[in-house]
């Protein structure tokens, strides 16, 4: 069986076939209008790691220095430990605080953050981990 071909004439009397103006502007205003959000989103998710990953870095320098603390204070516990603004890496700075609580007893108290103002001293605003301890006179 053979079909006959018709020539079929455009019901829109020769307009172009697509898309108007006014559509196009309506569509990418929804798609900037659905965009936005997911935008923001994505800016927040990006600060919000940064930070966990400085929390993350100054409790890792936090607790190597606390732990060498404690090792030093085996065999030279009468030596002072406070430091203020002490260097750790780039720029983490740690403050350790060292009071005496008895004769045989003293408290570590160690603070590291990041130096967001890069201006070589760890304000209150920059300490993101506070680490504290007692070492004890062993002998």
């Amino acid at each position: 069986m053979i079909f006959p071909i018709h020539n079929r004439q455009m019901t829109t009397n020769n307009r172009f076939l697509g898309f108007t103006l006014t559509e196009v502007v309506a569509s990418s205003l929804l798609l900037g209008i659905a965009i936005l959000p997911i935008l923001r989103g994505l800016t927040i998710s990006q600060f919000q790691n940064k930070i966990i990953e400085q929390k993350a870095r100054s409790r890792i320098l936090a607790q190597a220095r606390l732990d060498r603390i404690k090792v030093c204070s085996v065999y030279h516990y009468t030596d002072n430990f406070i430091q203020s603004d002490l260097s750790l890496d780039g720029l983490y700075l740690c403050d350790i605080d060292d009071t005496s609580v008895e004769a045989n007893l003293r408290k570590i108290v160690l603070s590291v953050g990041y130096d967001s103002n890069k201006n070589d001293q760890l304000v209150d605003d920059e300490i993101l981990v506070t680490l504290s301890t007692y070492i004890a006179r062993r002998w």
